[in-house]
Formats: structure tokens, sequence, C-alpha cells
């Protein structure tokens, strides 16, 4: 299973932890929509570089 880093103690955890079982940290979930709303704004950024 893939592990990810607490940043609040440095220990190995689950992807799919929502909190780190060692000091309590709460990972933040981001909606899908929201990663897709930030994906086209940048691509709208870079598209208004290139054409500008």
């Amino acid at each position: 299973m893939d592990k990810k880093e607490c940043p609040g103690c440095a220990v190995e955890v689950d992807t799919d932890a929502e909190v780190c079982p060692i000091c309590g940290y709460e990972f933040p979930s981001q909606p899908l929509s929201f990663k897709i709303a930030a994906w086209m704004m940048i691509i709208l950024l870079l598209l208004y570089w290139v054409v500008f």
C-alpha cells in the first residue's frame, strides 16, 4: 500500500488515512470540483499568457 508523510510528525501513514494515528494531524481533503477548477484556472492563465 502507498504511504505519505505526516507533516506534523514525519511518520509514514497510509495514503487513504484521514488522521495521523501518532499526532492526530488531520489531512485536508479537497473535493474533485476544487481540483478541476484549479486546473481550469491554470489552463486559462497559460492561454492568456500565450495570446497576449
